[in-house]
């Protein structure tokens, strides 16, 4: 629709006296409209008349759109005078040069009527402020110092032009526009400054005509952000801080003399980490100040380790209710320490909900905005809540003579001086002269005169106090940049030589462009009257902040202690001075979970952050020998974790020994078993002529008993410490004992199988074929392959003495590990293989005449022999440590206490118990 109507309205005659009549009108309007269209306000000036012409029938129809009631007239009317003027609300001097100033002086504005049915009319706000006064003079202080001297802007004055914003952006840029404009009240095409070409003669007859090249002001970020897009000229902040304005492509005619807000931010984070709080509770103005402060902060301490429990925004427009829940917020939780980044004013209520609800042990980190202000310090309820307060302040400096420059301030010396004189009826109750009670910017109820004899000597307030000079010293040097930047623009080569012959060119104070000082601004570099060097990084300055303790005094009060500095990212701090919020040296604890102990380690909450967890002890052979460890560490092989699980400790070589209680009753199974051979040994050889004896071959039966007592005796062999041979020795004899044992049982087997296949006709001559010397041929045959099996494996490959490293625990088993599990296997398959060859023959025999030979008493053993191993296997691999060698122990006792009984007992029963079955007859008999 807007390009339909530019379209239709291209021809529109226009008179040539409406845009001359209406120029300042539409000046003002289309530099608000030039953020919309992204364009400068020179840009914007400069447009061709036929666009002016359009942008004029735009604005006719946006405010007829919004009450004002202008429409189409604004290129009819001849005369017109400008709305919402100042008129004489500020503060005034003129000079060659005259410098733009605007200060938050008052901080009640007056209510508006937003029925858009009449042109609103913008009141002066009420509520003088001392400190924001102190600013003003600061600078009237700063320009008369410079116009008194001789080496700075010599035969320049300086002027100055300053009015109150009233802390709100609408009200700055209602000045900042007019201070721009000239504030004249005729709309004359004449009055108006050409960018261009720089600054004219002054044209208006009113105090205040004169355009300015510069303004110092815009005391908020969002205030100088509207100020460095909307002016042609440059702006200087004093306070603004927002890092957005260090952006040179969006804000180049911006300058400020306050650090960024970065490195506060950076700061404070610093100091958390430094003091180890973790766990950090947050309240913050909801804009760019607070919010870009606070998300800084979590970005610097991402890596440390440091949480915010909670995030509040205050909002001034709202801050009874905001306060409120943000003291809610910090009763309920555990956070001890506060962070706040908001103007002092939203602090005060702050602090005031949190005396309501008796919340009194918080410790509270201070943003620059309020670490230094006089009114929290002085203030009751202040000192029950605040005590202790750490945080960061504008670096303070002092001004030589401003205090006594302050003191003597007095209106009868400056009659035109309107602040001075509301100050003046505020402090005294008095008019200072006649013209007092016509003041417009104070509507009080008529008072006395004042006698003449008042003086602010005596007085102390913020605005006489001149020990802490932060804001005020900002101020100062902006007025000292500005001017160093228009000396270096106005100083000619030589002054001396005829006007044709200078080499190069020199400014005039009547023709200063703002791109000129611009440009002097970017390369300025001097040296304050306080011996400081001064130069700007391109809009910022090297931050510098004091480092400031509220602490408490005798009388109850809180005073200010300055206790560190920050240069850029540097801190230098002095902790022992520090007086924290429980009235001692010790620092405060802020953590959602204690730091765990060494020898635990952290676990993460599910769903909460990182800073809340659980201490989990090490599981064992880790250890964790420091304070608030997020993981644990294992132990090398070689060591083990302690019972604390903080160190790791040389692991204790453990085997099965002869003192301890297994291996002394393993140690007592086997010599038993050995004695109960031999006993059965003896038995046989005393009575070796008797039948029972002497059946089936008594040479194979003392055989086997001289295996069972090896096999009895080598168990004997797997107790104690290993060493190399005995690692050898020990499997060499187990193998070859029980290879032994079983060739007899198996010989013996054969032989039974033998004689009674050699009964039947035919057959007699087969026994001829095994008798005695084919079985003792036999069982070294047997006994021989076991042997080379052996020695194989022992040659290519033996068992060595090796601590156990995978079993866990302190102690670590030295035990025979098996280099080739290979020859260990062949060992003992082939003693398998024998047992399973012998199970099978005797299985076979087993119907054979029971008073004859011993078929069924092999089968039994066998049996059990094959029972026990086969148990063996999974019992062995699944025991850890030394009790696998015991479980080796007990299946060799076992298996050998199988065979003895089995086999001799039966034998023994009949030879001592019932000897009269011991007879060849019995043995015949079917």
């Amino acid at each position: 629709m807007l390009g339909m109507f530019l379209q239709s309205h291209k021809q529109l005659p226009l008179p040539s006296n409406a845009l001359s009549g209406h120029q300042l009108v539409y000046k003002t309007l289309i530099y608000t409209m030039m953020v919309l269209r992204d364009q400068s306000p020179l840009q914007v000036l400069h447009l061709d008349p036929v666009s002016k012409a359009t942008s004029l029938l735009l604005v006719g129809l946006m405010a007829r759109q919004l009450g004002l009631r202008v429409g189409l007239q604004v290129v009819q009317t001849v005369t017109c005078s400008q709305w919402g003027t100042l008129s004489d609300q500020g503060l005034f001097q003129d000079g060659d040069v005259v410098i733009g100033g605007l200060f938050s002086l008052y901080y009640k504005p007056p209510a508006i009527d937003h029925d858009f049915t009449q042109v609103p009319h913008y009141k002066p706000c009420t509520g003088l402020e001392n400190l924001p006064l102190q600013y003003i003079y600061a600078m009237v202080f700063a320009l008369e110092e410079i116009n008194h001297s001789a080496k700075l802007l010599p035969g320049v004055k300086l002027g100055y032009h300053i009015h109150d914003s009233c802390a709100i952006p609408l009200w700055a840029l209602q000045a900042a526009l007019s201070l721009v404009g000239g504030n004249s009240t005729s709309c004359n095409s004449t009055a108006l400054p050409d960018y261009s070409a720089g600054y004219g003669e002054e044209t208006g007859e009113r105090r205040g005509g004169r355009p300015l090249p510069l303004i110092i002001g815009g005391d908020s970020s969002i205030t100088a952000q509207i100020l460095s897009r909307l002016l042609g000229p440059l702006s200087m902040s004093y306070t603004a801080s927002c890092p957005c304005l260090s952006d040179r492509r969006q804000f180049p005619n911006f300058f400020r003399t306050m650090p960024s807000d970065i490195y506060q931010a950076r700061a404070i984070a610093q100091l958390a980490i430094r003091f180890n709080w973790t766990w950090i509770g947050a309240v913050v103005a909801n804009n760019d100040y607070g919010l870009t402060a606070v998300k800084i902060f979590q970005q610097e301490t991402e890596g440390a380790g440091v949480c915010l429990a909670f995030v509040e925004t205050l909002r001034r427009e709202n801050i009874v209710t905001d306060a409120r829940r943000a003291a809610l917020a910090i009763q309920a939780s555990t956070a001890r320490v506060i962070l706040i980044f908001t103007w002092y004013t939203d602090v005060r209520e702050l602090f005031l909900q949190l005396t309501k609800i008796n919340v009194t042990d918080r410790q509270f980190l201070a943003s620059e905005a309020w670490s230094t202000s006089g009114d929290l310090l002085q203030n009751p309820s202040t000192s029950k809540v605040a005590s202790g307060v750490l945080g960061v302040a504008i670096r303070s400096s002092a001004i030589p003579g401003f205090e006594n420059y302050l003191r003597n301030l007095n209106p009868s010396r400056r009659p035109d001086d309107k602040f001075l004189r509301e100050f003046w009826e505020k402090m005294f109750g008095c008019s200072p002269g006649a013209n007092g009670r016509a003041n417009g910017l104070l509507q009080k109820a008529s008072l006395p005169l004042c006698n003449g004899s008042e003086s602010l000597e005596g007085v102390q307030n913020l605005f006489t106090d001149t020990s802490q000079l932060r804001v005020t010293y900002n101020v100062y040097l902006a007025v000292y940049a500005a001017a160093h930047a228009l000396h270096s623009l106005l100083s000619c080569p030589n002054l001396n030589s005829p006007p044709g012959n200078n080499s190069s060119t020199c400014s005039s104070p009547n023709h200063i462009k703002p791109i000129e000082v611009l440009q002097r601004l970017n390369n300025v570099n001097f040296i304050s009257p306080q011996g400081e060097i001064f130069y700007f990084q391109g809009a910022d300055i090297p931050a510098k902040y004091d480092l400031v303790n509220w602490q408490n005094t005798p009388t109850g009060q809180l005073k200010l202690v300055l206790i560190g500095r920050v240069d850029g990212f540097d801190i230098h701090l002095n902790e022992s001075a520090i007086q924290w919020s429980t009235g001692s040296n010790q620092v405060p604890f802020s953590v959602c979970s204690e730091s765990c102990r060494p020898g635990t380690r952290m676990a993460t909450r599910r769903g909460e952050p990182v800073c809340c967890f659980d201490c989990i002890p090490c599981a064992e052979g880790e250890i964790s020998n420091k304070t608030g460890s997020p993981h644990c560490d294992r132990c090398p092989p070689e060591f083990w974790s302690n019972a604390a699980r903080t160190a790791c400790i040389p692991r204790q070589l453990d085997f099965l020994s002869f003192n301890e209680t297994l291996g002394i009753t393993l140690t007592t199974v086997a010599i038993s078993g050995a004695t109960v051979t031999t006993a059965v040994f003896v038995v046989f050889l005393c009575y070796r002529q008797t039948p029972v004896v002497r059946a089936n071959n008594s040479e194979l039966s003392f055989l086997l008993l001289l295996s069972l007592k090896l096999c009895f005796l080598c168990s004997l062999v797997f107790i104690g410490r290993p060493s190399v041979w005995s690692c050898r020795f020990q499997q060499a004899a187990f193998g070859i004992s029980f290879v032994l044992c079983v060739s007899c049982l198996q010989v013996k087997t054969i032989v039974v199988l033998a004689a009674f296949r050699s009964a039947r006709p035919g057959a007699e001559a087969l026994m001829k074929w095994f008798g005695p010397g084919q079985q003792r041929g036999s069982v070294c045959l047997f006994t021989c392959i076991q042997v080379v099996i052996c020695i194989i494996w022992l040659s290519l490959g033996p068992p060595v003495p090796q601590p156990d490293f995978d079993v866990p625990g302190l102690k670590v088993t030295l035990k025979c590990a098996m280099a080739s599990v290979v020859g260990f296997s062949l060992v003992l398959g082939y003693i398998g293989l024998l047992a399973c060859t012998s199970l099978l023959l005797a299985f076979l025999a087993r119907k054979l005449p029971d008073n004859f030979n011993e078929a069924k008493l092999i089968t039994f053993s066998m049996l059990i022999f094959c029972a026990v191993w086969v148990a063996f296997v999974p019992a062995y691999v699944s025991s850890p440590g030394k009790y696998s060698v015991a479980v080796e122990i007990f299946a060799i006792l076992a298996s050998s206490y199988g065979l003895l009984f089995c086999i001799f007992a039966p034998k023994c029963f009949i030879i001592l118990l019932r000897p009269e079955k011991n007879t060849k007859k019995h043995l015949m008999a079917r």
